[in-house]
């Protein structure tokens, strides 16, 4: 195809002669269309080619730099609170030893040991409101963040609740020893045993497990109700020892709601592990 253009070098006609314009032929470039070429078979033994070329960079595609720092932050969060319910663990039983042992000593460093696990709850509100505003997170690890900052709030409430007990072990030291009724150390078995299982069902996101401790709830409420009905009979026959009986039905129930904070430690793992809001599902079961 001819194309034809004005010579910039042309000059304007003058009198009888004028200049012939030349056309400069310009030829454009032809395309040439090659044959499409036969794909060649993979080698034997090497994995096949993706027919789709955007497969290779979907395999090969580097991590999201957002993913990764929230997979941090919630793994940060939920050593923390793992650390915390190690903390909470470890209170109940060295609150439960100064009543058997009748330690003030016991007694005292529950109390500086509650700091500690009020100092965690606070690094875990502040985590809490940091990976929310910050990372997020949808889905599971939503359900997880709300999980771990209702089972902080409750293994704080097992530090009081510690030092509540070594607070009684505490006044009976100071009176006359008194014989502890057999029910107090299934009572207080169960319900440390209750909060183990639930923490550990929380590390292992394990909701089958979390639902045994639920069905123990109900065993923990029968042995404190025995225990307290027990200590008012006593109370009756030997008033002299009210005082510490008082204290005794104060551990009791005490313990009762340790199992309490247990059963929703394990409803908050159930919610992060399925997805399922078991709270008050006793009560509400009961109304429908």
């Amino acid at each position: 195809m001819l194309k034809f253009q004005k010579d910039p070098y042309a000059l304007p006609a003058s009198g009888l002669f004028t200049r012939i314009r030349v056309a400069r032929a310009v030829r454009a470039p032809t395309r040439t269309i090659e044959p499409a070429r036969p794909r060649l078979a993979d080698p034997p033994g090497t994995r096949p080619r993706p027919a789709n070329p955007n497969e290779y960079a979907e395999r090969f595609t580097m991590p999201n730099r957002h993913n990764i720092k929230v997979e941090r932050d919630m793994d940060g969060l939920r050593n923390t609170v793992l650390r915390m319910a190690a903390f909470s663990e470890a209170i109940l039983e060295k609150s439960l030893r100064a009543v058997w042992e009748r330690s003030t000593a016991l007694s005292a460093e529950v109390v500086r040991d509650d700091l500690a696990i009020d100092r965690l709850d606070v690094d875990i509100d502040q985590a809490v409101l940091r990976i929310l505003a910050l990372d997020a997170p949808v889905a599971s690890d939503l359900r997880l963040v709300v999980a771990i900052k209702a089972i902080a709030t409750d293994l704080e409430r097992v530090g009081d609740l510690a030092r509540n007990i070594a607070g009684c072990a505490e006044r009976l030291t100071q009176r006359e020893a008194l014989p502890l009724p057999p029910g107090l150390h299934a009572l207080a078995e169960e319900s440390r045993a209750a909060l183990s299982a639930a923490i550990r069902s929380f590390s292992e996101l394990d909701a089958e497990a979390a639902r045994t401790v639920l069905a123990a709830d109900d065993s923990i409420d029968e042995q404190e109700d025995r225990l307290i009905r027990d200590a008012i009979a006593r109370l009756s026959s030997s008033p002299e020892t009210t005082e510490q009986e008082v204290d005794l039905i104060f551990i009791a129930q005490n313990l009762e709601r340790i199992g309490d904070h247990a059963t929703n430690i394990a409803e908050e793992t159930i919610l992060a592990a399925e997805a399922k809001n078991l709270k008050h599902h006793g009560k509400l079961a009961r109304i429908d």
